[in-house]
């Protein structure tokens, strides 16, 4: 009868526990859902309160901190994604995002650190290549050949990505060579769809270059 007065008790929470975790489950995955449609429109703060308090769903701190960044809230989005990186140390979005929040607050050498990581993993991973060649432009004169070579391996690494051709295009024109970031301008055009926003960069960079070069 001890044994079975012991054991009552403990079936009891075993019990409470199975049934409540399945709903709490759901209710973040639920959570998690509205605030991708919220971040799909834009919504970020809208992000950022639904998901506040979690603290252990990866993909929910992921998009909170990817939302407290394009929000402009820098440490936020720091302590997040770190949070984030601690549960899931290889997911790459999340590094990306991180990197890019060290980038805007002028630590350029931790966001080198997680850009290296992700190309040391996948050396034509288009995004770490193209925000690496933003640092390397970041540095002036010194970082333009670097930012070049990163731009050059992003193209062959997917030729179909007009957005690294709009990249390579400005980091030609800045260095003088009109001609070749004419070219890469009317690649990235054949890419886009006529709707598409980026027509609207390529547009203003054709121009500029049309202009200066005459």
């Amino acid at each position: 009868m001890k044994n079975k007065a012991l054991y009552m008790p403990a079936l009891f929470c075993l019990c409470m526990i199975s049934c409540v975790s399945p709903r709490e489950d759901d209710e973040k995955i639920l959570l998690y859902m509205r605030s991708q449609d919220a971040y799909g429109a834009g919504r970020f703060n809208e992000v950022i309160s639904l998901l506040k308090g979690e603290t252990k769903f990866t993909p929910a701190l992921i998009i909170r901190g990817k939302a407290e960044y394009l929000s402009g809230d820098l440490s936020s989005a720091e302590k997040t994604l770190s949070m984030a990186l601690d549960l899931k140390p290889n997911d790459v979005e999340c590094m990306i995002f991180l990197a890019r929040v060290y980038r805007e607050k002028g630590e350029a050498d931790e966001a080198q650190k997680l850009l290296d990581k992700i190309l040391g993993e996948n050396s034509m991973d288009i995004r770490a290549l193209r925000l690496a060649a933003e640092l390397a432009f970041d540095r002036g004169v010194s970082g333009e050949a670097a930012a070049s070579m990163l731009l050059d391996r992003a193209v062959e690494a997917s030729a179909e990505s007009a957005l690294v051709f709009l990249d390579r295009a400005r980091l030609r024109w800045v260095r003088g060579n009109f001609e070749a970031a004419l070219d890469d301008l009317s690649r990235a055009r054949v890419l886009l769809p006529g709707d598409s926003p980026v027509i609207r960069a390529v547009d203003t960079l054709e121009s500029l270059i049309k202009e200066l070069g005459s």
